[in-house]
């Protein structure tokens, strides 16, 4: 089954977005910013992912780690 189809793999989905776009930020400052300030497509989705990242970053370790519960009890 697809990830866009199950609610669970979606979330993981979403959580592996988050972390990348936070790693990828703090490496590269810059990436992600635009002159004109409108953050729209891909740009600017990766830039709010960004964003939750930084700021949400202990809800963000939880979910990591119950999703992380969630595949060693699965396997």
């Amino acid at each position: 089954m697809s990830a866009l189809f199950s609610m669970p793999d979606l979330l993981t989905v979403i959580l592996l977005l988050i972390c990348v776009c936070t790693y990828v930020r703090g490496y590269r400052k810059g990436i992600f910013d635009v002159e004109d300030g409108s953050h729209s497509g891909l740009r600017g989705l990766c830039w709010k992912a960004a964003r939750v990242g930084e700021r949400l970053s202990p809800y963000v370790s939880a979910a990591l780690l119950v999703m992380a519960g969630r595949v060693l009890m699965d396997s």
